[in-house]
């Protein structure tokens, strides 16, 4: 393992949920932080909560995003955290474009940012973190493409890891697959969206869900794979609230 302090990181989805917590950590272990979200309002009160933070407001789903922001700083560290909110209803109540909002958000914003990641290419040595879902591997019948979007970021990583390695960058690739997070938007989402579709209370609901983590151990999960690389390159992880597992990608 080794230090972050004076390390560069990229948060692209930074201003909330997971996105904020890993810049605080981030800022909190020394390194320059870069938090890029499309919200500019959310990010101002980002920047005024976490001295040292920096901001750009951007649509990270744009061809051109990627350029834009590794042109404003160039990271050891890129974590892509971004993402939509996915429908809550069963397959047969969504329309297509319900079913496919985390194809073209999600996965799009992955898939832009590992293609700069190569093509620019990063420093040798520089780390592509993509945050996924604990759906990626468990599926999840009552939010459309979700579950599919998000294991499709598992093998971005895991071809970003191939492709790194073929042309011999030394860039690491990984990816983490939290389990639902009932403390941030997005999970209150999800637990509000099962709880009607299996009729049980949302604090029911919550029970039911073995060792959920919060986004702060996702955070600090996203540190453990920045600060030991080698470890855990071209590999994906469970993060639960008993820290990570790794899983096949």
């Amino acid at each position: 393992m080794f230090t972050l302090n004076g390390k560069s990181m990229v948060v692209i989805g930074g201003s909330r949920g997971v996105g904020r917590q890993v810049v605080e950590a981030g800022v909190r272990n020394g390194m320059r932080v870069l938090a890029v979200a499309r919200q500019e309002e959310r990010l101002r009160q980002l920047a005024r909560d976490v001295p040292g933070a920096e901001i750009l407001a951007l649509d990270a789903t744009g061809e051109s995003a990627p350029a834009r922001v590794l042109e404003t700083l160039t990271p050891d560290i890129l974590v892509v955290a971004a993402g939509a909110f996915p429908p809550a209803a069963p397959l047969h109540e969504q329309s297509w474009q319900q079913f496919s909002v985390n194809w073209e958000s999600d996965v799009k914003i992955a898939f832009h940012f590992a293609k700069a990641a190569l093509s620019r290419p990063l420093a040798a040595g520089s780390s592509v973190i993509l945050i996924s879902s604990g759906a990626a591997l468990a599926g999840s019948p009552n939010s459309g493409g979700y579950a599919g979007a998000k294991r499709t970021q598992l093998f971005i990583a895991n071809y970003g890891q191939k492709e790194s390695d073929r042309l011999r960058l030394g860039l690491r690739f990984s990816a983490l697959a939290p389990r639902m997070m009932p403390d941030t938007e997005l999970g209150k989402h999800a637990v509000a969206g099962y709880s009607r579709y299996l009729g049980i209370s949302v604090a029911d609901f919550i029970k039911s869900i073995a060792a959920p983590p919060t986004s702060s151990d996702v955070a600090t999960a996203v540190i453990e794979l920045a600060a030991d690389p080698e470890r855990t390159k071209g590999k994906a992880f469970i993060v639960s609230g008993k820290g990570l597992e790794a899983v096949a990608a």
